[in-house]
């Protein structure tokens, strides 16, 4: 079968108001990562001059917009529009899952009544999203980290990396919850499956992504708080590398 019709199908609802523009490459990207983007939408009152940066967006990227005119001030019409048509979409039975890109807290309870139908919702908004919004979805990315970074010079991105390494040092929740991850993961030698952990986390903090505390992959995140043994292992005709974690042992005296 075409890889493109297995792959999940989503549906990408955007509040305007309530998101950037100039972070739409790369969040479609990382939207890609999970699934195809059947779908793009996004709400708003066009008529509205701080949407520009929008409106010369949208047809480079292919996103239909739907226009709401704010009746009152100070409140945003647009979140009905796109709870009533993300509904619609639900009982069309056409999605696997829903891409929500908003930090508003106001979609809390339809994600949790996506999630009820049996989708797969993914957040994307600020880190100043309310954690009810964030815990409300399966996966939730902060889009700080999307956007683009213009230095690239290497001692720079070394430096970058060190100070993220000491810094996952004194996260005393960080290193909890790898570890909690670690042990429940792990087979009777002590090795916990890369893929597993990653899950795992996933389950517990919807919220949690390396990136946001300066590592590009977990494996570098798990290195970088020196209290884990590494393993790579390769399987019989398997692409790639399977890499396992444990625990340090301590040395015998």
């Amino acid at each position: 079968m075409d890889e493109k019709h297995t792959q999940p199908k989503l549906a990408v609802l955007i509040d305007a108001e309530n998101a950037q523009y100039s972070i739409i490459e790369n969040l479609l990207a990382e939207i890609a990562k999970f699934g195809i983007a059947s779908t793009k939408r996004i709400y708003g009152d066009w008529t509205n001059p701080k949407l520009k940066g929008w409106k010369d967006t949208l047809l480079k990227y292919s996103i239909q917009p739907f226009q709401q005119f704010e009746y009152t001030k100070g409140k945003n019409s647009s979140d009905s529009a796109l709870i009533i048509d993300a509904m619609d979409m639900l009982y069309s039975g056409n999605f696997d899952g829903f891409c929500i890109v908003s930090s508003d807290s106001d979609f809390t309870r339809l994600a949790a009544r996506l999630r009820e139908a049996g989708m797969t919702v993914y957040g994307f908004g600020e880190k100043k999203t309310p954690e009810a919004f964030r815990v409300a979805c399966d996966k939730f990315v902060f889009t700080e980290i999307l956007r683009d970074e213009n230095d690239d010079d290497e001692a720079k991105e070394s430096a970058k990396q060190k100070n993220a390494a000491e810094e996952i040092l004194r996260n005393t929740k960080i290193i909890n919850l790898i570890r909690s991850a670690v042990d429940a993961c792990a087979d009777d030698s002590g090795w916990a499956y890369l893929g597993s952990i990653g899950q795992f986390i996933a389950k517990k903090t919807p919220d949690f992504d390396s990136r946001n505390y300066g590592f590009k992959k977990l494996a570098e995140l798990l290195d970088a708080t020196r209290q884990y043994e590494k393993d790579e292992r390769t399987l019989n005709n398997a692409p790639g590398k399977l890499i396992y974690f444990r625990r340090k042992r301590k040395r015998r005296r």
